[in-house]
């Protein structure tokens, strides 16, 4: 689909994003929720659907939804109801799902997205609602059994679930990324959810429409299921945007319906009819009583709240004169986030000392690191980067040799200081010595001399090179650098 098809119209889109909260057991029983157990063996007769079988609400659960709905700054409600949303499909055993209806939880927030656009730099998208549900169970197609058929597996049936409903307020594919990724850093700062869109505990359906660029009526819209990864939505909504506008341009009606996005042909491919809500019958769930939040529990959930995303990359651009790029990079997950407040802790509020530690970690630390969902393994202790780094501010280390002592330290508990004096490794800051190597490397090029003397100041570079190699990179540059100038002054 080209884009010049949709040039003269504009996407009008809202996210609907399901995050499963990483609770132990399921939202309405107590089997696990474990990833990857085998098909309908974490199952009761609670998730399965039995006659009988009562749910009872996962207190966790609450809590981290509320806290949640906190961060993205919604209105707590004290009452809300919970609801059956019925439909039919082979992995809903009980025939409806128990979700929120017309009272969620939580209502009427906001996100902030980049906007480059805006003075601030940033612009506010709205949220409608955060509410509790429970996930589905899940088809698996070419499963091989004896019988040779798929299997219905209902692992995740009752599994916790938060949705979280966006307004339609974004204009583009890269607002939707933005906004996914943004939501997402802060459920895992929150460490309510593990970010995973391979594992499908954090996914979103893609609602969308076109208009005429300057135009305030909506279109008819069209919703793309269960996009499950940044670059899929992104290339989802771009084609979406150009096969609606070409739609629209050629004038054929079309009603409101579902779509999937196939990564393969990339493009979307009808499914069905959307349903509305009346479809779904919704009513109060009888066997849940109404969900109440006292304003003392709420408000101590608030108190829980950790820094967030934005407040800590502002904190480390504003009071610590950090790039937005390093500040980015080094909030990117809540572990290594940690990691490097624990490399501050030296020195908290020192920006040189900061940079320092900003390029040390993303350059050598962050090469080591590995990270799955909440959790982050790193190759080296804060305090063990913290004594490197003393060891180059007190001068008795070069950067090569900083390098040089991290790879040796690396995946071990040993003290750097300790492994440094061992290994020989201290920087050479005898003035007399380099005077003396300075000179004969001066002696023996002339004609670099003369071209830096005639005014090419960057031959210097040549000579400190000439002199690091000489005492393989322990000489310390700063006095290296006051020493070549002197004697090319003269």
């Amino acid at each position: 689909m080209s884009a010049a098809a949709s040039n003269g119209f504009e996407p009008v889109i809202g996210l609907e994003v399901h995050a499963q909260l990483l609770t132990r057991t399921k939202q309405f029983c107590s089997c696990p929720t474990s990833f990857g157990a085998e098909p309908n063996t974490n199952v009761c007769p609670v998730c399965l659907g039995l006659p009988g079988a009562l749910p009872v609400l996962n207190a966790e659960a609450v809590s981290m939804a509320v806290r949640t709905a906190l961060a993205l700054h919604c209105t707590i409600r004290e009452r809300s109801i919970f609801a059956r949303k019925n439909y039919f499909y082979p992995d809903l055993p009980k025939g409806y799902q128990i979700s929120q209806f017309d009272l969620p939880f939580s209502e009427h927030g906001w996100l902030e997205i980049p906007d480059p656009a805006s003075p601030e730099g940033t612009r506010r998208v709205g949220i409608t609602r955060v509410h509790l549900e429970e996930d589905a169970g899940k088809n698996l197609h070419g499963v091989v059994l004896a019988e040779g058929r798929s299997v219905v597996d209902l692992n995740r049936a009752g599994t916790p679930l938060i949705e979280i409903v966006g307004e339609p307020e974004l204009r583009s594919a890269a607002d939707a990324v933005a906004y996914l990724k943004q939501l997402r850093d802060i459920l895992v700062a929150l460490g309510v959810n593990d970010g995973n869109l391979e594992e499908g505990s954090f996914r979103c359906d893609v609602n969308i429409s076109v208009r005429p660029r300057g135009s305030s009526v909506l279109g008819t819209r069209v919703e793309i299921k269960n996009v499950n990864s940044f670059r899929h939505v992104q290339r989802a909504i771009e084609f979406e945007t150009a096969r609606l506008a070409a739609v629209v341009e050629a004038g054929e009606r079309f009603g409101q319906h579902t779509r999937q996005w196939n990564d393969t042909e990339g493009s979307t491919v009808f499914l069905r009819e959307k349903e509305g809500s009346d479809d779904y019958r919704y009513f109060p769930d009888p066997d849940l009583p109404p969900l109440v939040l006292e304003s003392a529990w709420v408000e101590a959930r608030r108190r829980e709240l950790p820094e967030l995303p934005a407040d800590r990359r502002a904190r480390l651009c504003s009071a610590l004169k950090l790039s937005p790029y390093d500040a980015e990079v080094l909030t990117g997950h809540p572990r290594i986030a940690e990691f490097f407040d624990g490399v501050l802790a030296t020195r908290p509020e020192d920006p040189v000392w900061a940079k320092r530690a900003a390029n040390f970690v993303m350059t050598e630390v962050l090469a080591d690191t590995r990270t799955h969902g909440l959790q982050a393994s790193f190759p080296a202790t804060p305090a063990q980067i913290s004594a490197i780094l003393e060891l180059v501010d007190a001068g008795t280390l070069s950067g090569k040799q900083a390098k040089e002592l991290y790879a040796r330290v690396r995946g071990t508990p040993d003290d750097p200081a300790s492994v440094a004096a061992a290994a020989g490794m201290v920087q050479m800051s005898d003035t007399a010595l380099l005077e003396e190597l300075c000179r004969k490397i001066l002696e023996s090029n002339p004609k670099q001399v003369a071209a830096y003397r005639g005014g090419k100041s960057g031959t210097l570079g040549f000579f400190v090179g000439h002199v690091m190699k000489e005492t393989k990179g322990s000489a310390n540059p700063a006095i290296v650098n006051e020493l070549l100038r002197k004697l090319l002054a003269t």
